[in-house]
């Protein structure tokens, strides 16, 4: 990941300095998507790993928390 994000900067970076070509520009809007996609997922996970806490203890998966809260 580390990787996609340095050429993400380099590409921004040459971008401001030159601009860019046409192949370079789909490279950026592709590794972009890709980054964009990888943090979602990530994010996702996160959140489907969280629990809520009550004041009595009691703690409830997030998905759980927001079935109770529409009811």
């Amino acid at each position: 990941m580390d990787k996609r994000i340095e050429r993400i900067n380099a590409l921004a970076k040459k971008a401001r300095e030159e601009g860019l070509t046409e192949a370079e520009k789909s490279e950026q809007q592709q590794l972009r998507a890709e980054y964009i996609a990888a943090f979602r997922k990530s994010f996702r996970q996160q959140l489907e790993n969280t629990d809520i806490k009550y004041d009595d203890g009691e703690t409830v998966p997030l998905t759980e928390f927001k079935k109770k809260k529409l009811q």
